[in-house]
């Protein structure tokens, strides 16, 4: 991913940088416990609950208890701002930390694709938009392919069924995750078309194409398979500079839509916010 380099405007070089998490849940806890065993020059600072009066027990077990707070009042608490809630709270969660020139970091990227005004917004008020690599391998090598010319992205995803329980396309389509038994194509289009119908999924598909030639441009197929445990991503890649094809296998999560690397990969970012080196674009 790109390397964060500043952080907002209230950030300093002696200060610790203040993260605060917007979400609390399978990644927001992996998150927290990483900050609370100590990452060099950044610190947890606040996490955004639905109801700060009645989470404290949720955040008992830290050495060190943040501010419980709310999504619109977190940025007053934070530098930083991790998103990793739901998809639909995404503008409740952005506009505040971006009207103050904060960092926002966003693991529900695929919300970005109804919501580029907050593009926008962190360019009139200074703030930044950073989308980590998550849960796919070979991003920065997209990344930099796109600085010459990419003739075609296309990824194939597999999911345990259960996995895509749910989806708003499968229910759309009334197609049945508990009726499948074999690995079953459910879904082909574009980034785009899969980040509506697949909204807690397929945030990686619009990652990889923000990286690449476009959401409208990135092709994309799903299999809901019964014969995988991991949640699967291949990606081919035809451009000038390179042929990339990279296949990753993720362990889910305690939440099976999300796979473990997801929190890892922003933990590995964090690290890199006061590293005095760091490894990757």
């Amino acid at each position: 991913m790109t390397e964060v380099s500043t952080v907002g405007r209230s950030a300093t070089a002696a200060a610790p940088i203040r993260v605060g998490l917007a979400g609390f849940g399978a990644i927001g806890r992996t998150i927290a416990s990483a900050l609370d065993a100590g990452i060099d020059g950044v610190e947890l600072a606040a996490v955004a609950v639905r109801d700060p009066a009645t989470a404290g027990e949720r955040v008992a077990h830290l050495s060190r208890t943040p501010e419980l707070t709310t999504v619109g009042d977190l940025a007053r608490h934070c530098d930083l701002v991790v998103e990793c809630a739901p998809a639909a709270l995404l503008p409740a969660i952005a506009e505040p930390a971006l009207s103050a020139g904060k960092t926002l970091v966003v693991l529900s990227c695929g919300a970005l694709l109804t919501n580029m005004h907050l593009v926008d917004l962190a360019r009139a008020h200074g703030g930044r938009i950073v989308v980590p690599s998550g849960a796919l391998l070979g991003l920065d090598a997209v990344v930099a392919a796109a600085e010459g010319t990419i003739h075609s992205v296309t990824m194939v995803t597999r999911k345990p069924p259960l996995g895509l329980a749910g989806a708003p396309y499968l229910e759309e389509h009334g197609i049945d995750m508990g009726a499948v038994t074999e690995p079953t194509r459910v879904f082909a289009g574009t980034a785009r078309e899969a980040a509506a119908g697949f909204p807690a999924n397929l945030n990686v598909a619009v990652a990889l194409s923000l990286a690449g030639v476009g959401p409208d441009a990135t092709r994309l197929e799903i299999w809901a398979d019964p014969t995988v445990t991991r949640n699967t991503h291949q990606v081919i890649v035809d451009a000038d500079a390179a042929r990339l094809s990279v296949t990753i296998e993720n362990v889910p999560s305690e939440n099976p839509k999300t796979g473990r690397i997801t929190a890892l990969s922003v933990i590995a970012a964090l690290r890199k916010l006061r590293a005095p080196l760091a490894v990757g674009t």
